[in-house]
């Protein structure tokens, strides 16, 4: 039945037009329907736990709060790992989970384990509670708010983002969550005076009680509302004002009334203002006063979509922005990708230009190419239609597919159209040719398409992130070439019969040119052959060059760094900021102004936007980042111009800065697994208590020093955890207080409120409620004294100082405590030195973990490194099973487990070009270059299987062993270097190229590049030589001899092997094929070699 598919079309040739136009129409559809994104979604779903207590301590926190919650999250179902930091006053959880949940099960779960927690958690922290919310660990936009001219101060700006824009933001569709860097939300403050609070016999708890009790939310009711007597008539609600409105309404606040009726008002003791919740954190986009809004996308949102909704929204926003206030984008992730895909659809056509120049040039006819031509369009666009069923999204490495497709779905057409063109040209009317072409192809064109399918289906059963990585690769172009064998057998037969004519010899340069090439051409063939007979007989000496060739692929193979991604230019550039421990705020931000100073002298450098008090990793008044846009690529095409480049200078100069320690690096390369580029690496503490926090960080240090002594880290390796942050040790005398009789929760609250500050209740402002606290003023909590000189009250009504009931004592501590699954852990990153891969640096980091870890000390890995880890044998697995995979389908259709032997020796040839031709280039094994090489499993595959069926065709005619291998390789040589020219100039494109995103398809497109070129170059030298000898040994030990016909010699006086019948010499013009006899893949791209002067017409 499949023989008389392509018959039914080629006499039905509106039927063919009508099935090529809606595989254009149906895929033309779906391009727009696909998501952009630049690598598929793989990213691991996130689920952030946040829990507030007010005024406790680091180490409280954790205990209080972070372990209580973490030992009911552990295990939830689908957890991968879970990391947490706890801090003054918040305690931040991130469960991470596959790709592959489902995120709103995965944050209902969470929230079902943490209601289970919420009663084994201090009243406070209830009091604020306890949130759990999807996001993604990776920013995906920064727009800063800045005054023009200086006319809005930081807490007005903060207030109009949370008042206009806030809300707006979170309900655009893909917005996951809202970061504000530098935020100062409204609250009210009520700064006290100590001293005044003293001399009048009270504490800061009175205040707060007062306000408890005068700042309330109350109702009163409703005159007449029923049960009412018989005859009321009205019904009428009751309003109180129970909260205060302003600051001038706070002041008037009771504190107490006198025996005298004298009445101690707060603006006695004190002043209310209407300031900040916090004052932790500033902001400056190019030196000037700024609040940034950082955009978390939603998981499993698609990046582009999400960055056009919010600048659509935000542009419709700034309409009605005060005058004078501007936003701006300071950093993007999605610039990155659409100049990517830009970059990548570029190079996409010029790799359709390249293969059509190649098949115009070797059929030397305008009809004859337009029919692959036409194969083109229709094979890449129908697969876009599969794309859009199997719900990929249109990202780099389905382009990717599409660029490396061009190369393959073009042969089966060009096959096509030889055959049926060599067919006119003796003698055959276009419709016969066509008929008869297709009667000896059909079967050919399907078993040679099944053969590559082979390679490419089997990857779409591989599981995890990375799998998914190839799947989307590889079925693009299984896709493809499906969709080409059916234009093979329906579009390419019918077309060729109706545009095909007999050939009239071409005039004019363009005949000169074409006379020109198939001279030489001709010239090239003839010293192949002597080539091939030449190594056929020192075929032992060849077949000892193979093995080298063997032992240098293993080589190769263990001896090229591995890598998962490559660190991309995306046109920005993330830093970290940390100060001595211990410093304020205000020395950070004399810091951010030094390191503005550094950048503003970088021409490449477009923006700068940092922010003090704010960390990746935690925050604290001695830490900061920076984002630095960089000018277009087009812009920075030099060599020191790059990303890298600039990193290289930036580190070098902010190392002259002593009052901290800035580090620039690279945007992560995939969106989602970690907020910076590099590594990250977990350092566990399993000795169940054992160590002490600074015995752990002293072994942490002694892991990053041992680290930075390794050559592929060279002095990379960093972390941003301390555990000598200044502190004090407040140590109540407990029998002095209950002498003095004084209640010991009374006296901690009176210091917890007067230094660290107390929420108390809220008021009205607008439509919206803020927070209000007390705290002393700020001279009133300068230094230790201050504590000293606080009071608290006894039951007896007698102030007594805090210096005699408490001691202060100097000590040192973490600002954040981390925990890795549990355990404590210090977060330690890095990335890999110049001239080293990724790979290498993860082997060296563990290597420094091994030799200089504590016992007891363990480690994990997070992010890229983890998801590397986890690819690590997967590539090897892929490109296992897809050699087994052919092996399998070629032993099918041969019937012999010989063939397919002699077939997939050439693939070991093509690794050798593809690995060299990285480690030449000073790239790495990562996982486009995996992708490289199962396709060049099938490339290879497929310009031995013509050099195979056809030497086995010309076994069946007669000849001898080692006559059929050099017939084939005459035969065959001119397909293989047509098709193999065709995939290597659509390949090069990705070798040489440029702009944004550059660094995959370099690695790409090396590895295919000079895998083919090996591998075409080398199959055709050893092919025949692999064939003779193996198949003499087929002959000698697994097939029986038949009686041994009288017949000459061969010229050269050898005979390897038996023939059937007379040789017919090489070459001879009057030998025909029976090509209803052969294997139709040899006839379906056997083109008259000698012909010189074929139509341009």
């Amino acid at each position: 039945m499949i023989f008389s598919i392509a018959n039914t079309f080629i006499k039905r040739p509106v039927l063919t037009t009508v099935c090529t136009l809606l595989i254009l129409i149906v895929g033309g559809v779906c391009i727009p329907l696909l998501p952009l994104n630049y690598l598929p979604d793989i990213a691991p779903i996130r689920v952030q736990v946040s829990a507030s207590y007010t005024g406790a301590d680091v180490e409280t926190v954790e205990t209080a709060v972070t372990t209580t919650l973490e030992r009911q999250i552990n295990g939830v179902e689908g957890m991968q790992y879970m990391t947490s930091n706890s801090s003054a006053g918040s305690s931040q959880i991130s469960v991470y989970f596959g790709a592959q949940t489902d995120k709103n099960i995965a944050q209902v779960n969470v929230q079902n384990r943490l209601a289970r927690a919420t009663p084994r958690l201090p009243t406070t922290v209830q009091q604020f509670g306890v949130t759990a919310q999807t996001s993604s660990t990776s920013i995906l936009l920064v727009y800063a708010l800045y005054p023009e001219n200086n006319e809005y101060d930081a807490l007005f700006i903060s207030n109009y983002i949370d008042l206009n824009l806030r809300d707006q933001l979170l309900r655009t569709p893909g917005v996951g969550d809202l970061t504000i860097f530098g935020e100062k939300q409204y609250a009210m403050r009520l700064w006290l005076d100590p001293n005044a609070l003293a001399s009048r016999g009270l504490t800061v708890t009175d205040v707060a009680t007062a306000l408890r009790s005068q700042n309330i939310l109350a109702g009163a009711g409703t005159l007449g509302q029923s049960p009412i007597p018989p005859g009321q008539s009205y019904e009428i609600p009751l309003r109180i004002n129970g909260q205060f409105k302003d600051a001038s309404e706070f002041e008037n606040l009771v504190i107490q009334a006198g025996s005298n009726g004298n009445l101690i008002k707060l603006q006695d003791v004190g002043r209310a203002e209407l300031g900040s919740e916090t004052y932790t954190s500033n902001a400056r986009n190019n030196g000037k006063p700024s609040i940034g809004i950082a955009i978390y996308q939603s998981p499993g949102s698609n990046a582009l979509d999400v960055s056009k909704n919010v600048q659509a929204q935000m542009n419709e926003l700034m309409k009605d922005f005060p005058p004078g206030l501007k936003a701006e984008i300071v950093y993007d992730t999605v610039g990155f990708v659409q100049a990517s895909l830009e970059e990548v659809l570029k190079t996409l056509v010029e790799a359709i230009a390249l293969v059509v120049l190649v098949i115009f040039l070797f059929l030397q006819n305008w009809r004859a190419t337009i029919i692959p031509l036409v194969a083109i369009p229709v094979s890449l666009i129908g697969a876009l239609a599969f794309a859009y069923v199997f719900r990929f999204s249109l990202n780099n490495l389905t382009l990717f597919g599409l660029i490396l497709a061009t190369g393959l779905v073009v042969d089966d057409a060009i096959i096509v159209v030889e055959a049926i063109a060599r067919k006119v040209e003796q003698g055959m009317r276009p419709l016969q040719a066509s008929v008869e072409a297709m009667d000896e192809l059909t079967g050919a064109v399907v078993s040679t398409s099944l053969v590559l399918m082979a390679v490419f289906i089997p990857v779409a059963f591989f599981p995890g992130s990375t799998g998914k990585m190839y799947q989307q690769f590889a079925l693009i172009i299984a896709f493809s070439i499906a969709i080409s064998t059916f234009n093979a057998l329906s579009f390419s037969p019918s077309i060729s019969a109706i545009l095909l004519r007999p050939p009239r010899p071409a005039r004019g340069p363009l005949g000169w040119f074409f006379s020109r090439f198939n001279r030489i051409l001709q010239w090239i063939i003839e010293k192949y052959l002597a080539i091939v007979n030449f190594l056929i007989r020192i075929r032992y000496a060849v077949i000892g060059l193979f093995v080298v060739g063997l032992a240098a692929t293993y080589f190769m193979f263990t001896h090229v760094p591995t890598g998962f991604v490559p660190s991309e230019d995306q046109g920005i550039v993330l830093g970290i900021i940390q100060g001595p421990d211990g410093v304020a705020l205000n020395y950070t931000d004399r810091v951010i102004e030094k390191l503005e100073q550094i950048l503003e002298k970088e021409p490449e450098v477009d923006n700068i936007f940092a922010t003090s008090g704010f960390g990746f990793a935690g925050s604290g008044s001695n830490r900061g980042v920076f984002f630095a846009k960089l000018k277009p690529w087009e812009e920075r095409s030099q060599p020191n111009q790059t990303a890298s480049a600039i990193l290289t200078r930036i580190n070098r100069e902010f190392a002259t800065i002593p009052e901290a320690i800035i580090t620039a690096v690279s945007p992560p390369p995939i969106q989602g697994f970690s907020t910076l580029g590099g590594f990250e690496l977990q350092l566990e503490d399993r000795t169940n208590g054992r160590l002490t926090i600074n015995d752990f960080f002293a072994n942490a240090q002694a892991v990053i020093a041992q680290a930075n002594q390794k050559p592929a880290l060279k002095g990379g390796v960093f972390t941003q955890f301390t555990a000598s942050t200044p502190q004090f040790q407040i140590d109540f005398d407990r029998t002095r207080l209950e002498a003095l009789n004084i209640d010991f929760q009374q006296a901690v609250n009176t210091l917890g409120a007067a230094i660290g500050s107390q929420y108390v209740n809220d008021f009205t402002l607008g439509q919206r409620s803020y927070r209000v606290y007390i705290q002393a003023d700020a001279n009133y909590r300068r230094s230790p004294d201050d504590i000293r000189r606080l009071y608290v009250r006894s039951a007896n009504n007698q102030m007594v100082r805090l210096s005699e009931v408490a001691k202060i004592t100097p000590t040192t501590g973490p600002s954040v405590i981390s925990h890795y699954n549990g355990f404590r852990a210090i977060d330690i990153q890095g990335r890999e030195a110049s001239g080293y891969s990724s790979g290498q640096a993860i082997q060296a980091m563990q290597q420094a973990v091994t030799e200089a870890a504590t016992p007891g000390v363990g480690s994990d890995w997070i992010g890229t490194a983890r998801e590397e880890l986890s690819a690590g044998n997967l590539g090897i697995l892929i490109f296992g099973f897809g050699i087994i995979m052919v092996f399998l389908t070629l032993a099918a259709q041969y019937e012999s487990y010989i063939d397919p032997a002699i077939i997939l020796l050439t693939v070991p040839l093509a690794l050798l070009g593809a690995l060299s031709a990285l480690a030449l280039r000073g790239l790495v094994n990562d996982v486009y270059a995996n992708v490289a090489l199962v396709m060049l499993i099938g490339l290879a595959s497929k310009n031995a299987i013509l050099i195979v069926e056809f030497a086995n065709q010309a076994l069946e005619e007669g000849l001898t062993i080692r006559q059929a291998a050099i017939t084939a390789a005459q035969e065959r040589f001119r397909p293989i270097v047509m098709t193999s020219s065709a995939s290597l100039l659509g390949f090069f494109p990705l070798v040489i190229a440029t702009g944004a995103g550059s660094a995959s398809r370099w690695s790409l497109g090396t590895a295919l590049f000079g895998g083919l070129l090996v591998a075409t170059i080398l199959s055709l030298l050893i092919v025949p030589v692999l064939y003779v000898i193996i198949k003499n040994l087929e002959e000698r030990f697994l097939k029986k001899k038949p009686a041994k016909p009288s017949q000459p010699p061969s010229p050269d006086g050898n005979n390897d092997g038996q023939s059937r019948a007379m040789p017919t010499p090489v070459g001879d013009p009057t030998r025909t094929t029976n090509a209803h006899q052969h294997s139709s893949v040899i006839i379906k791209q056997n083109a008259d070699d000698n012909r010189s002067n074929d139509s341009s017409n």
